[in-house]
């Protein structure tokens, strides 16, 4: 689980007050987004002219990654696969980390009610803070910053989740998160522009926008 993109970006969503993702609409796309840029981490996507392309036909092991594989070999661009199926992404990773021992999940008493979930241990969510909290405040070069850390940094930036990179932190450190977000070019520059635009990408979603 600690390389598990996916559910790190969850948990670093969580908010224990809402019982859930701090904006589930918002989570839905910053989860989907981690997966991909796993799998790219992995090489199993890369790209082709601006479309997604997929290596291999072997599954990861992860049920989630093989999920969102699955829908990246209709060779569509990463924008796209971010908005596809995000819905069922960010349900099947809390039902991931419900089956970890992460999450304590309580059902809704009718059909109509939402999920409450509760983090088991405040110690991880609580590390995981504190990893990406030493990336945004360090000083190093963000080359030498392991690219899943440079990515959970970008994509708490872009989804604003103000418990991991508050408003006067997005202002200080622009320029090491913009260089963050600059790394994952490395892996596809798609990608990055993706993310990049994932603001808007998230206002259009809230407004209706973009699939599910």
């Amino acid at each position: 689980m600690n390389d598990d993109l996916a559910c790190l970006m969850y948990l670093l969503a969580h908010d224990d007050a809402a019982e859930g993702p701090y904006d589930r609409s918002r989570t839905e796309l910053l989860v989907r987004a981690a997966a991909l840029i796993d799998l790219a981490l992995r090489g199993r996507l890369g790209e082709t002219g601006g479309t997604v392309t997929v290596s291999g036909t072997e599954p990861t092991g992860d049920p989630v990654l093989d999920g969102v594989l699955r829908d990246a070999t209709a060779g569509h661009g990463w924008k796209h696969l971010m908005r596809r199926h995000r819905k069922r992404t960010l349900t099947e990773v809390e039902d991931r980390l419900a089956a970890a021992g992460l999450l304590t999940v309580q059902t809704p008493p009718t059909r109509f009610g939402t999920r409450r979930l509760t983090v088991a241990d405040r110690a991880v969510p609580a590390a995981l803070h504190a990893r990406v909290s030493a990336v945004l405040h360090g000083d190093g070069p963000v080359q030498e910053i392991p690219t899943a850390d440079a990515a959970l940094l970008a994509l708490a930036a872009a989804g604003g989740i103000r418990s991991v990179v508050s408003r006067q932190d997005q202002n200080l450190f622009r320029a090491r998160i913009d260089a963050c977000t600059g790394s994952l070019a490395a892996l596809a520059p798609g990608l990055e522009k993706a993310v990049r635009t994932l603001p808007m990408t998230m206002i259009a979603a809230q407004g209706g926008m973009g699939g599910s």
